[in-house]
């Protein structure tokens, strides 16, 4: 019979345990649900600058869902996006939905402005009410063009 010692066993025992952990953590980034049911929702927007499949869809901070698909529509050049949404959370059908970040450095989200309608998206549903990525550094340019147009005046 093999003994093993207490702290080779509680060293096995954490390893375990993270294990388990970081495999729980890399469900929940690609989408594994726990069996929790979605519905897919549409949204075509002129800019997913710092979006990507995986990405969370968020209703007043707290994570409803993530993006599933993205693809360029060679017809009017925009993006043409798909997110899964929790079955738990109901969307007006006159909610927006716009590309928010987290901070100044921080990642990039969806973001869902819920409207006031007391009818809600189905499956399959456009959201028409969209708000692209807004470059910092567009904005950057823009501000110090602006003060130096003035200055020049």
């Amino acid at each position: 019979m093999v003994d093993y010692s207490r702290s080779e066993v509680a060293i096995g025992a954490v390893v375990l345990a993270v294990a388990v952990g970081f495999a729980v953590y890399a469900g929940q980034i690609i989408g594994w649900t726990n069996g929790a049911q979605t519905y897919a929702l549409t949204a075509t927007f002129r800019s997913l600058n710092g979006v990507s499949v995986g990405t969370d869809v968020r209703l007043a901070g707290v994570k409803i869902g993530t993006v599933t698909d993205m693809s360029l529509n060679a017809d009017t050049y925009h993006v043409d996006a798909i997110f899964d949404i929790s079955n738990r959370v109901a969307i007006p059908d006159d909610s927006a939905v716009m590309i928010s970040a987290e901070g100044v450095l921080g990642g990039s989200f969806v973001e869902i402005i819920p409207g006031g309608s007391p009818v809600f998206l189905a499956e399959g549903d456009e959201i028409l009410d969209t708000q692209g990525s807004v470059s910092l550094l567009n904005l950057l340019l823009k501000f110090v063009g602006r003060e130096g147009a003035s200055q020049s005046e």
